[in-house]
């Protein structure tokens, strides 16, 4: 995904630029075609055979230019491109082939068109082979100009007359021209430089120069090439140096690297290889060869950067996967599930669940759209997941408007009952924010219990991480049988925290399926004295 807002608007522009002339190709097509159903042509049989490819050709070009249109918006997708800089790579091995299918179908068009269309219907052809050739000229553009944005911070002494130079080979089309990235140039010799520069842009490429070592690894740094054509015979710092520094660098590694010497004896050959040099040629090369060479490295890297794009979006998937997993289990839970283990289910000694109910919402449901009705929840219960997190606490679930929290689980601690008072008390101050905020009269009801659960994982499909026990039930009834907007906790919960924290007593009452129990209700937490004592 592309974050950088320049970027995305480079984008934007390039995939305006691009349908511009895709919509001419599909649009002329189509009126052409049906011209000719229109024009009932009384034509001779040998005519006939003409027409009819003539019309198999038009199909042929739509049909691709419809392709076409379909892979620009699938390529050209924001939140999808992985790396900025090597989109105009990508188009070129993309759309070259789609390329080559329109203008050599628009070239027996328009040649077996003279004697068959009107001179209109011919011009409408020679739009489409104007436009596919445009098309290619955006594609090659946009690369020229992430480049030259790349190469904006590179050494003063690169000549930048150079980069106009490729720009200007690179618009004297023909059917072959092809686009490619930067590839650096790395000779001490001037002419050595300018002969093999010429014979690469000619060739369709775009170059940069250095004229020493230092400086090669230098533009290495900051324009990272597509390919580096390096001689080994230089002063200071050689080619096998620069080879090695290349190398031996994580960010420029990957960069292929052919050697171009006059030195042919094997035994350099040889220590070019091992040192990871992609090919070798020697001077003087021969040009047909050295396009043969460049095109299997770009090809290579090509295929390496893919792998390595795809890599990084499998990572990034497996992030996701994870962030997923941690949404609905405790990390130590899903950790468990990853080394593969069957069941999980354990005995906790001792843990302090606390429930929470917003009281009346389900009639309150029943006079809001469903919309608001999510909404509202939401709000409420990510400030709820907000508190549990920041108090350490494990959220188990909700069941319809009923939040349940627990501490002491799955990683046991001495200090989960106060843990979960804290957030209970903090939670009747965020209603309290949330009705100021929102101009509601939200109330809730909050219940807390302290004892021995069992935990565990179930389903195996939309599985869920529970709590189970007598614990959980008086829990649960603390919250149902308590007093609106108030915290009520269990003897249990109350021999943990009396200590630290204020209650009043309730008194008996009666607990379904309890029978009568002594509750009390939390109302703060006892300040602490600067000798410590409370």
């Amino acid at each position: 995904m592309i974050n950088n807002t320049d970027q995305k608007k480079q984008v934007s522009r390039l995939r305006h630029d691009l349908r511009t002339p895709l919509n001419a190709i599909i649009g002329y097509s189509e009126m052409i075609l049906e011209d000719i159903e229109d024009s009932n042509l009384d034509y001779t049989e040998s005519d006939n055979f003409n027409i009819l490819n003539f019309i198999k050709n038009l199909k042929k070009i739509h049909a691709t230019g419809t392709n076409m249109a379909a892979k620009v918006n699938e390529i050209l997708d924001s939140e999808k491109i992985i790396d900025f800089e090597t989109i105009g790579s990508q188009l070129y091995h993309e759309f070259q082939p789609y390329s080559d299918i329109v203008i050599q179908s628009s070239k027996v068009l328009i040649n077996d068109s003279k004697n068959i269309l009107e001179e209109d219907l011919i011009d409408d052809i020679e739009k489409i082979y104007s436009a596919i050739k445009n098309f290619m000229f955006q594609i090659d553009d946009f690369s020229k100009n992430v480049f030259i944005e790349k190469s904006s911070k590179s050494s003063p002494s690169q000549p930048a007359a150079r980069l106009d130079n490729a720009r200007k080979h690179s618009k004297d089309y023909d059917d072959k021209t092809t686009i490619h990235g930067g590839l650096l140039v790395v000779d001490d010799n001037e002419m050595n430089r300018d002969i093999l520069c010429r014979h690469l842009e000619r060739q369709g490429y775009m170059t940069i120069v250095a004229e020493d070592g230092y400086q090669a690894l230098e533009m290495v740094k900051e324009n990272q090439p597509d390919l580096v054509l390096l001689d080994i015979m230089m002063p200071g710092m050689d080619g096998y140096q620069v080879l090695q520094a290349v190398k031996e660098n994580e960010e420029s590694r990957a960069i292929p690297v052919i050697m171009i010497s006059a030195l042919d004896e094997m035994d350099s050959v040889v220590r070019c290889i091992e040192m990871g040099a992609e090919d070798y040629l020697p001077k003087p090369f021969d040009p047909v060869l050295l396009k043969a060479r460049i095109g299997a490295c770009l090809e290579k890297k090509r295929l390496r950067d893919m792998e390595q794009a795809y890599l990084k979006q499998l990572k990034l998937e497996q992030e996701k996967s994870e962030r997923l997993l941690l949404n609905i289990l405790p990390r130590q839970i899903a950790e468990r599930l990853k080394q593969e283990e069957t069941t999980i289910s354990d005995n906790f000694e001792e843990a302090t669940v606390l429930f929470i109910d917003i009281v009346g919402f389900t009639s309150l449901s029943s006079k809001i759209s469903p919309k608001e009705l999510v909404a509202l929840l939401n709000t409420i219960f990510s400030a709820f997941d907000k508190l549990a997190e920041s108090h350490g606490l494990e959220k188990i679930k909700t069941i319809g408007d009923a939040y349940m929290v627990v501490g002491g689980i799955p990683v046991p601690g001495l200090d989960h009952a106060e843990n979960v008072a804290d957030m209970a008390l903090d939670v009747l101050d965020e209603i309290k924010r949330i009705n100021n905020e929102l101009n509601t009269d939200f109330k809730i009801r909050v219940g807390i219990n302290t004892g021995p659960v069992v935990a565990g994982v179930i389903g195996t499909r939309k599985f869920s991480y529970d709590l189970w026990g007598e614990t959980v039930n008086i829990a649960s009834r603390m919250e149902s049988h308590g007093i609106t907007d108030c915290i009520q906790v269990s003897p249990e919960t109350y021999k943990h925290l009396n200590k630290k924290f204020i209650f009043k007593e309730r008194g008996m009452i009666n607990i379904k399926g309890k029978g009568e129990m002594n509750t009390y209700l939390l109302t703060g937490r006892k300040k602490i004295m600067e000798s410590g004592s409370i």
